[in-house]
């Protein structure tokens, strides 16, 4: 019976995120779904943070409703730089000497990476949408210079289901 319960948590633990083990399983354009819903997220409670903070006359429902909308905010940005730092950082973009041949892509990625986790931070700090915009931009340079066609084309049909 102990087996049993132990191989469910375990089980569980690898459907619901990836841990650091060394199982060699990925799904990087999962990832980027994940994060690209962050930042869709993070921009509806800007909009919203926004809207209840020009009304004249809150109430204490408004009040509460922009504390969770904050919360949201806050937690959403942390999962992208979670992400990032967690999977891309820590698993998925392997370091490389400056004698390397694919020396200066390993720079860039990791500058693009250093890059997001920064501008997630920005949405904490601020409710402006130009972070966002810039995090998107900087999600999209990501795809470009760290998928294969392959990699964008997976991407792509996870988007479309």
């Amino acid at each position: 019976m102990k087996n049993k319960i132990f191989y469910l948590i375990f089980s569980m633990s690898c459907l619901l995120a990836h841990c650091q083990v060394p199982c060699g399983i990925y799904d990087d354009a999962r990832k980027v779904i994940e994060i690209e819903e962050n930042i869709l997220t993070i921009n509806k409670a800007m909009e919203s943070i926004q809207l209840i903070t020009i009304q004249l006359d809150r109430t204490g429902q408004d009040t509460n409703q922009l504390v969770r909308w904050i919360n949201t905010k806050e937690e959403h940005a942390q999962n992208i730089q979670d992400i990032i730092m967690e999977y891309f950082l820590a698993q998925r973009i392997k370091p490389k000497g400056e004698n390397d041949d694919d020396y200066l892509e390993y720079v860039d990625l990791t500058t693009l990476c250093q890059h997001i986790i920064y501008y997630a931070m920005k949405t904490k700090q601020t409710v402006d949408i130009q972070h966002t915009e810039k995090l998107v931009n900087l999600i999209n340079k990501l795809i470009n210079n760290y998928f294969d066609i392959h990699g964008v084309k997976h991407l792509n049909d996870l988007r479309n289901n």
